[in-house]
């Protein structure tokens, strides 16, 4: 039979239409964003980086320049005078992260900026003009003060063990009296907050703003409030909740203080005169409203008879509200939010509504969601409504909350009157599927009800399908715990009373995410919070931030730090996190050394190799010492990898001086545990767990020539003792569908993922889990630690299903996949894979066919990009020269594609 390759799609088409030579309308310019963002208010630093796509009709599509300019007003800068800064033309392919260079920008000022670019295609025109604001830039900036009320004024509120705290309420009326130009609204509420301006939200976000040590650093947000204004009275209102600020249990979680409220909104007048309305003791506050408690553990209680008719409008009558009083300042440092707010982003439809003899009534939201519940419902008066939530019914359809621990979980609404009512919360969020739902008369209807899914603000990157459903509904469920966990924070599980920032939970986990979702804003912010949390001595909570204070001295939990930054270099190109941090790291390094590292080795471990299948599946931890891998050989290994980190992150940095220490003390502790636990004879680590194996394997530190030898081990102790299942914890799993796969063991690696029986993913689906549970067994054993909506298993799945199932990966010589690697792995069982990842240059697609050994695989690589494309020999093409195709050449056991950007088509006939 004979086999070709056919080159064609839609860029080829296009190029046909077009012609040989592109006009400057061809190339396109979009995607503009400062800092990751589009159009952002509150940027704060001193030197913003500006990025942008570029795209046209015809394959092979290069950036060759670029020319940016910037201006004080949209104006001058379609003029082309005034400029702040004028770039020149460059000559260069960067289109990210390109740094500010004009004259000092000013503290609260907008800033207007474009960009052209000139490519192999020709030149494009100017882009559209884009806007950003500066932040304040200086603590002086500030004239508002801490405002609230410092006092626990309603019945059966508390401040110790669960506590319970009603919202406030604040406003103040202001006067406007002459044309706008710009109004900017600068704000701070603790712990969260809702914003209004003349009885209108400021903005959709949702718990603004986003959690911190607040001892440390404080966010605050910034909004555009100019078409809100009116001319006269103006009213400026604010709620506040108690999010993370008042803490949902004390003593055992860090509680800071009492809700709080710093505010500051600029009004400049085409005029050129300004006005301030700041927060201060002319503020009117009261705690009398209608949410009458809010706990994120333990649900929001609604009054609808407190109902504060009109309270964020100017004719409302606020003679009984209180003066605010001033509030002790947090302490930390005033930062202009650098990640987005959480957000509603999807809506879930309720496919069940259960009566049940008592009385009540099971809503089934068929998915567990994270986020609110909203109901529209007919109350009757003074007749409380009772909504608790829970991730799984017990046999007898009544709710099962053994794994929620203290967490009460239950929202409710007190009506004012007989009749329809519409309401969901404001300051707290559930992770559920199932709602008992006590207090109605009647039944209700699934259209009486709407899941809100809430979670950071973010785009969904990455779309995966295959011809197996089992692969696909663990890709799915992953999609769904991963953003359950996302509350400004990445959280361990959004169910009971914990939701804390682990940090091994993330390791490697953060780079399989950064995948489906653009999580780049929240895991740089995240990093920060890790860094303020870092003690004097140099060791890191490994929660973060430090809700919980756990020093453990531990290695793998805070090697999340490096992981995180490191993935944030080679996903997003961004290296700021790394330049930030970098110091913090290298001080967290030589702590380690001084407590922990004995005779070449770090013998400290806390965590071990974290929830590996226990021998018994009512376990939740494995008493069988021949399946827990020593904590030193964790330790090590880890540590190891993360000094071969800090060699590249220190020339990144320009701190070339400490390289050497690095690698000396990495040559050092290599042979030191070589010597101490590896085998010889028998090519294993230790007591030959897989983990300690695969860590070994995969970082590096096995000596040349043993490395088969060593995962012939791991297939061994994966087929023979663990029937072809995981068996490794949270550490292991990590490295193991790519270790397996990088050594040929392909078949394995899906034999794993395509598994029905304990301990498996398909075993959680085959018992109705719609997310990723925190055990294996997460059915069957105490339900002191069963969360149903956890992702610390998922390992390095992610980065299998696109990197090695669909070949969309980031060549090991670049960054951003400015240069890619598509050499999918085609595993027997597996005849169709369809991927997408929408990276910072665009959208990349693999998409192919297998039947037998015939090959169709389409392929779509990004303008300003390249990608190396590898088929296997066995599906016989041959490439010949074509529009796009830089280079072919051919192996032993594969072809070789090298082609610009376009769209591609493989088939084999």
């Amino acid at each position: 039979m004979k086999k070709q390759i056919i080159l064609c799609g839609m860029c080829i088409a296009l190029a046909g239409m077009m012609g040989c030579n592109p006009t400057s309308d061809s190339v396109q310019v979009n995607h503009l964003q400062v800092e990751m963002k589009n159009n952002p208010q509150g940027i704060d630093v001193a030197h913003p980086r500006f990025s942008w796509q570029i795209h046209a009709g015809q394959p092979d599509l290069v950036q060759t320049g670029y020319r940016i300019q910037v201006a004080a007003s949209a104006d001058d800068l379609k003029a082309g005078k005034n400029l702040l800064w004028d770039s020149g033309d460059v000559k260069s392919d960067q289109s990210l992260w390109i740094a500010y260079e004009g004259e000092q920008l000013q503290a609260k000022k907008p800033y207007f900026w474009r960009v052209k670019v000139d490519t192999n295609q020709g030149s494009g025109k100017w882009s559209d003009v884009q806007t950003w604001g500066m932040a304040m830039l200086d603590a002086n900036d500030w004239k508002g003060q801490w405002i609230g009320e410092n006092a626990l004024s309603n019945p059966g509120e508390k401040d110790q063990g669960d506590t319970r705290l009603a919202a406030r309420y604040l406003r103040k009326p202001f006067q406007v009296s002459k044309e706008v130009k710009r109004a900017v609204l600068y704000i701070s509420g603790l712990g969260s907050s809702e914003s209004y301006l003349n009885g209108k939200r400021i903005s959709k976000d949702v718990f603004a703003p986003m959690p911190s040590l607040y001892t440390s650093r404080v966010y605050y947000n910034v909004y555009d409030v100019t078409d809100l204004l009116q001319q006269g009275e103006n009213l400026l209102g604010v709620v506040l909740g108690n999010g993370r600020y008042f803490s949902m249990r004390v003593p055992g979680m860090l509680t800071t203080g009492l809700p709080s409220l710093l505010a500051q909104l600029e009004v400049e007048y085409t005029d050129g005169s300004m006005d301030q309305v700041v927060s201060d003791t002319s503020w009117k506050v009261t705690s009398q409203g209608p949410i009458v408690a809010n706990n994120e553990f333990d649900g929001e209680e609604y009054d609808a008879r407190k109902e504060l008719k009109g309270w964020n409008t100017v004719s409302f009558d606020d003679s009984a509200w209180k003066t605010a009083d001033l509030m002790k300042e947090p302490g930390g440092k005033l930062t202009a939010q650098p990640n987005p707010n959480l957000a509603v982003q999807d809506t879930v439809v309720p496919v069940n509504v259960i009566a049940r003899s008592d009385g009540k009534f099971i809503l089934d939201m068929g998915q567990n969601m994270v986020g609110w519940l909203g109901v529209k419902l007919k109350g009757k008066d003074n007749q409380p409504i009772t909504f608790r939530f829970a991730e799984i019914l017990n046999p007898d359809t009544t709710l099962y909350v053994a794994n929620l621990r203290s967490a009460k979980v239950t929202d409710i609404y007190t009506p004012a009157a007989d009749g329809e009512f519409s309401w969901h919360p404001s300051f707290v969020y559930h992770g559920f599927r199932y709602v008992e739902v006590s207090g109605l008369d009647y039944q209700p209807s699934t259209t009486d009800f709407a899941g809100y899914v809430v979670y950071d603000a973010m785009s969904t990157t990455g779309q995966f399908e295959s011809s197996n459903a089992l692969v696909n509904q663990i890709h799915k469920n992953a999609f769904w715990g991963i953003r359950s966990n996302y509350r400004g924070m990445p959280t361990d599980c959004p169910q009971r009373d914990e939701r804390l920032g682990w940090l091994g939970d993330r390791a490697t986990g953060a780079s399989g995410e950064a995948y489906l979702f653009n999580n780049a804003l929240l895991y740089n912010k995240w990093l920060q919070d890790i860094e303020d949390s870092q003690n004097e001595a140099g060791s890191i909570s490994v929660v973060s931030p430090k809700y919980w204070e756990i020093y453990a001295d531990d290695v793998t939990w805070p090697s999340a730090y490096f992981y995180v930054a490191d993935m944030l270099y080679r996903q997003f190109g961004d290296d700021s996190a790394i330049r930030k941090h970098y110091p913090s790291m290298k001080r967290w390094m030589q702590h380690m050394e001084e407590v922990a590292l004995k005779d070449g080795v770090i013998v400290n471990d806390t965590y071990g190799d974290w929830c590996m299948p226990p021998e018994e599946q009512h376990l939740i931890h494995s008493q069988d010492p021949a399946r827990k891998t020593d904590g030193a050989i964790l330790s090590t290994t880890v540590y190891y990898d993360l000094l071969n980190k800090m060699v590249k992150f220190a020339e990144l940095c320009g701190q070339t001086a400490d390289i050497p220490a690095y690698q000396k003390l990495a040559a050092e502790m290599k042979e030191a545990y070589n010597a101490k636990y590896f085998n010889r004879e028998t090519a294993q680590y230790g007591n030959n767990t897989v983990t300690a194996n695969i860590l070994s394997l995969r970082l590096g530190l096995v000596p040349e020539g043993f490395e088969q030898k060593v995962f012939d081990n791991i297939v061994r102790k994966t087929e023979d003792d663990f029937g072809g299942h995981v068996s490794t914890g949270v550490l292991g799993i990590q490295h193991l569908m790519r270790g397996l796969t990088e050594y040929g063991r392909k078949d394995l690696a899906l034999k794993i993922v395509t598994n029905e029986t304990y301990p498996s993913w398909g075993y959680m689906i085959n018992r109705g889990a719609t997310t990723i549970w925190e055990l294996w067994n997460g059915d069957t054993a105490d339900p002191a630690m069963n969360s149903a909506n956890h992702v610390m298993l998922l390992g390095d799945l992610l980065i299998w299903y696109y990197e090695d199932l669909a070949g969309i990966k980031c060549a090991d010589d670049a960054q951003a996949f400015k240069k890619i690697e598509m050499a999918p792995v085609f595993p027997e069982g597996l005849n169709h894979v369809k991927a997408s990842y929408e990276s910072v240059y665009g959208k990349i697609e693999s998409d192919w066919t297998r039947d037998g050994n015939r090959l169709d695989w389409r392929v779509v690589v990004p303008g300003n990009t390249t990608a190396v494309i590898r088929i296997p020999k066995a599906y016989g093409v041959s490439v010949t020269s074509h529009p796009g195709v830089h280079q072919v050449s051919n192996t032993e056991t594969e072809l070789v594609v090298e082609v610009g950007s376009g769209e591609y088509r493989f088939t084999s006939k």
